[in-house]
């Protein structure tokens, strides 16, 4: 062969030059199992046949490379020609031969905890989730006992392509029904079942093992963990897991997990609960102070939001490694400027955002410089500086749109924002947040029947989006008329967002405005409690002003004063009622 023709080659002939190094040193295979016996040098006729191999794999004749691979295989006994023959296999997308060479592999070296785990992958490929119980047990066998419970709670992955899930589950539970009872097994099998219980659309059953888990070891955190997954207000079971577990020495990552969901589920004080118990027991776990401070910024507690998000920037940047380019410290910079905004102290506002430098927060940054422009009677210099921004991806194309809509709603231009999403659902009729917004608008602007007209759209179009029922159902009670339909439409919404304290403040004004003023007042307090709001508090104040206590009335409202002085609700009552704080 000339020169010229030799450069065809390289890639083969390098790792064949490697190999036949590394075979003639006898390598140790590189999963440690005892190598077999093997040749101690690479002879010619066994180096030709390698060639030839990765000549036809390179050459597009797959079946002949996979053939001469694996006979090699066979001849030595090395795990890399097995592997080898198994990956031109899978190239060539021929499971079969794949799984053929696979079990061969094993058979040759039936401690190889690889060649059983590509038998148990192809199976699973090819759809043959029946035949995996063997592997299964045989991947856990294989394993350190130290590392078996490790290796259990890795099995969901193998299974996350199965296309028959709740097979997968069985055939999961199944295998592992050997190590439930056992000490140091029992809890990771069982959260395993759970986990694949869940994916198979079983949440009962996966509560169920996060049960079983828990009662072998409530100190540990995976039955939490399993139970967090599956906490809802449908299925309060999984929330009695993750406080037993909360009771005795839990892990600060698990506390933290608890808190999300609660903010997640609109319980407000307590996941505040949860980050206070966390910053005050271990005060340097920076993520709980941004969580903290991000909840007391939106409770419009502003001292001590800034207070925790300096804390929060403060440990961060005493671990360089981190960077200044985090996300957490962007969005950290970004609330202490909302903060300083607020303030109007413009000049600190922009000393936070100069902070930031991770491009992809661009869109944010220069969304709160465009809201500290309209704050100083800059509007269409605001509006122009988001217009402006680039646009990489729809979703920049979506933020743009939501942040020009955002600006001129704070700015009480409510037909310009209107009209923006006028045009914004004329192109993409079926996004029912862009339609509900729209909506919200149509009502600023005194169109009742054309908000109405897009609700009810949003609710056909998606028929479990709650906040449509909740709106269309307040502004019937608001406005006084329609109050049973009124009623049915947010005991609707409350359907689809169980516990949700601004749905029970509409609730609680649906039953003041038909006249049932102790109901009224017995939800709109417990809304109240559970989500501390000037809304609400305007809401709760009028019914005790209607029932004679009025110093009652005064106290919450100045209660409500003190959260959202600005607030529109509590603003105009106050006005109507003609009750100065």
């Amino acid at each position: 062969m000339d020169y010229y023709g030799s450069m065809l080659l390289p890639k083969s002939l390098c790792a064949l030059v490697l190999f036949a190094c590394a075979l003639g040193a006898n390598a140790q295979p590189a999963d440690n199992t005892p190598a077999a016996p093997a040749y101690s040098a690479l002879d010619g006729e066994l180096f030709y046949q390698l060639l030839v191999g990765e000549l036809n794999a390179e050459g597009g004749e797959p079946s002949t490379a996979y053939a001469l691979m694996l006979d090699a295989a066979r001849k030595t006994g090395d795990p890399r020609l097995y592997q080898r023959a198994v990956e031109i296999a899978l190239q060539a997308r021929s499971g079969d031969s794949a799984l053929q060479a696979a079990r061969a592999w094993r058979q040759a070296l039936p401690g190889s905890r690889d060649a059983n785990r590509y038998v148990l992958q192809i199976l699973i490929g090819l759809n043959r989730l029946g035949d995996t119980v063997e592997p299964l047990k045989r991947e856990l066998a294989l394993a350190d006992p130290k590392e078996r419970a490790t290796a259990i709670t890795l099995i969901p992955r193998y299974f996350t392509r199965a296309s028959d899930k709740k097979l997968a589950a069985g055939i999961v539970e199944q295998a592992l029904a050997d190590q439930l009872g056992h000490a140091a097994t029992g809890v990771a099998a069982w959260t395993t079942i759970g986990r694949m219980r869940i994916d198979a659309a079983d949440p009962s059953g996966a509560l169920e093992a996060a049960r079983r888990a828990q009662a072998l070891d409530p100190r540990s955190e995976e039955p939490a963990l399993l139970a967090l997954a599956l906490m809802s207000p449908k299925m309060p079971g999984a929330e009695s897991i993750v406080r037993k577990y909360l009771d005795g020495k839990p892990l600060t990552e698990v506390r933290l997990d608890y808190a999300r969901a609660l903010l997640d589920a609109q319980r407000y004080a307590e996941s505040a609960a949860q980050l206070q118990a966390i910053t005050s027991e271990k005060p340097d776990y920076a993520d709980a102070w941004l969580m903290q401070g991000i909840l007391e910024l939106q409770d419009k507690k502003t001292a001590a939001a800034e207070k925790s998000l300096k804390r929060y920037v403060e440990l961060v940047l005493a671990k360089p490694a981190r960077g200044e380019s985090s996300r957490g410290l962007a969005q950290a910079y970004l609330s202490l400027a909302q903060i300083a905004e607020q303030r109007k102290e413009f000049a600190q506002a922009e000393a936070w955002l100069n902070r930031i430098d991770n491009t992809g927060d661009m869109i944010s940054t220069q969304t709160r410089r465009a809201s500290m422009l309209a704050r100083q009677g800059r509007l269409d210099e605001a509006r122009k500086l988001i217009r402006g921004l680039p646009e990489r991806s729809p979703a920049d194309a979506r933020m743009k749109l939501a942040a020009e809509v955002q600006l001129l709603r704070d700015n009480k231009q409510y037909k310009a924002a209107y009209d923006l999403l006028v045009e914004a659902t004329a192109r993409d009729p079926k996004d029912v947040d862009l339609v509900y917004d729209q909506a919200m608008l149509a009502e600023k602007l005194g169109n009742p029947d054309e908000m109405e007209r897009l609700l009810r759209r949003v609710i056909a179009d998606k028929p479990e989006y709650h906040h449509a029922y909740n709106a269309l159902g307040y502004s019937f009670a608001e406005r006084g008329i329609r109050l049973p339909e009124a009623r049915q439409l947010i005991l609707k919404a409350l359907e689809y967002a169980p516990g949700d304290p601004f749905i029970s403040d509409s609730l609680g004004w649906v039953e003041f405005r038909s006249g049932n003023k102790a109901e009224a007042l017995r939800i709109l307090q417990e809304a109240f409690k559970a989500r501390p709001d000037a809304e609400i508090a305007a809401h709760i104040g009028e019914v005790l002003w209607s029932m004679g206590k009025r110093d009652q009335a005064v106290s919450i409202w100045k209660e409500g004063a003190q959260l959202n002085p600005e607030n529109e609700t509590l603003v105009q009552t106050l006005k109507r009622l003609r009750v100065k704080l």
